[in-house]
């Protein structure tokens, strides 16, 4: 058995009464939908036509949401169906960002993923979904697919059908009689910025919020704060807004549209993983890299003194502190962060992650009771080395799991990166809390900036396969966030290479500064600017 959805596009006269019906049946919450039908709009009056596509979870037999998710809140059924448990959601929106087809968003009532889960409770009492129940045209085919007599097996089999973005190779269950590449495809139309909803400045359901707030307030002059603080949000006083708002504008220039227009859509999520995820890769790059280099000093030049491991111990354990506090703060639900650990689902490198950098805490600590009482444990540096190694990069793993991303899917080349990324911020440590070793750590410093370099330079430079990672490197080095691009790349590493050149011990200590607040400008962009790219 495996059910899925048939859309007949010569059907659909958008009337949303499947908008309707799925809200009501799940009391989805106002500004989020389930399920939402999309307007496209050909031609010009008189000679105009309006084209609709219903959108919402694709049901797919290789679901990235599932794989990505690291406490099986999202899951297979025997029947095909992926369904989700609230009661086991961390809110870490992973699901989001894995989803090429903007299925998922966060309930603003009770800060979970939610999404169109094929009505199951009906479907295991014997019913159809409820937008199928209620689409007055019968544009809304369900059933099982794997049986040959059930009429959406048949539409399958003999209608011309598509699907979307099947190049992302989810295999989804859903597909589209008399589809088209405007109504399927974000990239083939630009999109009006007048329809209701249209954008948030934070996204995820958010915002939904001061909608519940306008319908539920009486009061005259509440209802005007709450106006005011939606305006706010949307007119760009909000930077998140502004930024969001510059960089719709640039991509919309570079669309393919002919005479197609997007003309009413869900509204964007807006930045999903914000400063807190930039910051975590940033601190977690100084805490594994401190004890990285500390290791590698060991194995080349023999033991620190007791006064320097002690202090890059310490170190390495308040970045890792700040680590695991930012990635609870990112979490919708941060009164259940325990989940990840407790409750894990291991294809997840989020629950991988989890465990390495925990483990990593756990051998950090050790080490350092061996500094206080002189155990000299000193296979600590080894084992303790490799999970530094390991802490640095998963990161780049969890971005690969991200599908909807096509900018985080060259895993090795996001790797190489971050531990670059570590040993700038290890080697400038180790520079401050050893003097001794400074001249040393200098020359490693300046071969990881030119790395970093040249990485940087094959990720902007050399051709990319599709349009999504085309238009982020676009924005990334022209666009609205280009300024602060470049800023780290001058910061960064053009600056301190110059300055290490010299050897002049001043300039080496401020070379390293400058290199880690280039880092942060680098990665604050790189990781944000793929989540502006529209996915619906």
């Amino acid at each position: 058995m495996n059910y899925g959805f048939v859309i007949d596009n010569r059907m659909c006269i958008g009337c949303h009464a499947c908008t309707v019906a799925c809200k009501s049946e799940h009391d989805v919450s106002i500004g989020v939908n389930r399920t939402h039908v999309k307007y496209i709009e050909k031609g010009e009056f008189p000679n105009s036509t309006r084209e609709f596509s219903v959108h919402r979870c694709n049901h797919c037999a290789d679901a990235p949401c599932v794989e990505i998710c690291p406490t099986t809140a999202l899951y297979d059924r025997a029947d095909g169906i992926v369904d989700f448990d609230n009661d086991r959601c961390i809110g870490c929106k992973s699901c989001m960002q894995a989803c090429p087809y903007d299925a998922l968003y966060i309930d603003p009532d009770t800060n979970t993923a939610a999404k169109c889960n094929y009505c199951a409770h009906k479907v295991d009492s014997g019913y159809e979904p409820a937008c199928v129940t209620v689409c007055p045209v019968e544009a809304i085919i369900s059933g099982d697919l794997d049986d040959p007599s059930t009429h959406i097996s048949q539409l399958v089999a003999n209608e011309n059908t598509m699907t979307r973005k099947p190049e992302k190779m989810t295999d989804p269950n859903l597909y589209y009689v008399n589809g088209s590449k405007e109504m399927l495809d974000p990239n083939a139309t630009s999109q009006e910025d007048t329809y209701v909803w249209s954008e948030q400045s934070q996204g995820v359901g958010h915002y939904a919020k001061y909608a519940d707030k306008r319908l539920a307030d009486s009061d005259t002059e509440n209802l005007l704060v709450q106006l005011a603080m939606e305006n706010s949000a949307r007119t760009g006083k909000s930077f998140d807004q502004r930024a969001i708002d510059n960089v719709a504008k640039e991509i919309q220039q570079d669309i393919d549209q002919g005479d197609a227009r997007r003309v009413y859509d869900s509204p964007s999520k807006g930045v999903l993983w914000g400063w807190e995820v930039s910051g975590y890769v940033w601190t977690k790059a100084m805490a594994t890299g401190t004890f990285l280099m500390m290791g590698l000093w060991n194995f080349l030049k023999g033991p620190l003194d007791s006064s320097s491991e002690f202090y890059g111990l310490i170190t390495t354990l308040i970045f890792m502190g700040i680590t695991g506090a930012l990635l609870v703060k990112d979490l919708d639900r941060p009164d259940r962060f325990l989940y990840v650990l407790l409750r894990p689902q291991w294809k997840s490198w989020l629950v991988k992650g989890a465990y390495i950098i925990t483990i990593f805490g756990g051998l950090v600590t050790i080490k350092l009771i061996d500094n206080i009482y002189g155990f000299n444990w000193n296979w600590l540096w080894v084992l303790g080395s490799i999970f530094s190694v390991l802490g640095a990069i998963y990161t780049a793993f969890l971005f690969a799991q991200a599908r909807a991303r096509d900018l985080w899917q060259s895993k090795w080349v996001s790797a190489t990166h971050m531990l670059v990324h570590a040993i700038i911020s290890g080697s400038f440590v180790l520079m401050i809390i050893s003097p001794l070793s400074k001249n040393y750590m200098a020359n490693f410093l300046l071969l990881s900036i030119t790395i970093n370099i040249i990485i940087i330079m094959k990720e902007t430079l050399f051709p990319h396969n599709t349009p999504d990672s085309k238009k982020a490197i676009h924005l990334m080095t022209k666009g609205y966030y280009s300024k602060y691009f470049w800023l780290g790349i001058t910061l960064g590493s053009f600056i301190p290479i110059i300055m290490l050149s010299t050897q002049i011990g001043e300039l080496v200590i401020i070379a390293g500064v400058l290199s880690l607040i280039g880092n942060y400008l680098t990665e604050y962009v790189r990781i944000r600017i793929p989540q502006m790219i529209p996915l619906s």
